[in-house]
């Protein structure tokens, strides 16, 4: 049982691989169904006057994508940001490196799933009030994908969609790194570690890119 927060001493002796690491093991008792049980009293109150997560993660706000249970995390490991279709804006970015510059986060992860609703109303150039100026964001993917899969470029196509997941998620870790010189240069110095990777609606499982 997980009865024992992250400290600032506990955090500073992570690296972004052990974290990745941990992340992903958790990944895996989750796909077992055997997740870590938490006194959540317990952590809510050692937490209550500071927090010193392990890594933030930016996933979809998908339903089906319980970011925290996915790696088998609890309170205090994580921040999470979430938007529709998982990609990255300005106050994005800058909880990002609030996350790592300040509150001494070790990794960045972007987290894009199976069938993602956002990413195939992008796919089907769907406009919609605000959603249409969202979907702007996750075009390029899909622009890239109709020169890399075969058949139509739409909704209706699996492989097309799961092809613009996934250069969804490598655009958004691309665009990070362009528009955060902060959070460029902490991986650049070996700080944090900027990666990506797709959960399958179906098993679970979080595939690395």
């Amino acid at each position: 049982m997980r009865n024992t927060a992250l400290t600032k001493e506990l955090q500073g002796h992570l690296t972004p691989k052990s974290v990745l690491e941990d992340l992903l093991e958790g990944n895996k008792r989750y796909i077992a169904n055997n997740l870590t049980t938490s006194d959540v009293s317990s952590l809510v109150e050692q937490t209550t006057n500071g927090q010193f997560p392990k890594a933030v993660i930016l996933s979809c706000i998908d339903s089906r994508v319980p970011v925290e249970l996915v790696f088998d995390q609890t309170i205090g490991d994580v921040f999470v940001a979430r938007v529709a279709g998982n990609f990255e804006n300005v106050d994005i970015l800058g909880s990002m490196e609030y996350s790592c510059a300040v509150a001494g986060s070790k990794l960045v992860f972007v987290l894009g799933h199976e069938s993602c609703g956002a990413v195939k109303a992008a796919c089907d150039g769907v406009e919609l009030g605000n959603i249409t100026e969202m979907l702007a964001n996750i075009t390029p993917a899909a622009k890239m994908a109709s020169e890399q899969v075969d058949g139509v470029a739409d909704s209706s196509n699996p492989e097309f969609v799961a092809k613009t997941v996934e250069n969804n998620v490598k655009l958004t870790i691309e665009r990070i790194r362009e528009k955060s010189k902060i959070l460029q240069e902490m991986e650049d110095n070996g700080e944090i570690s900027i990666v990506g990777g797709v959960y399958s609606l179906h098993t679970g499982k979080v595939t690395m890119l």
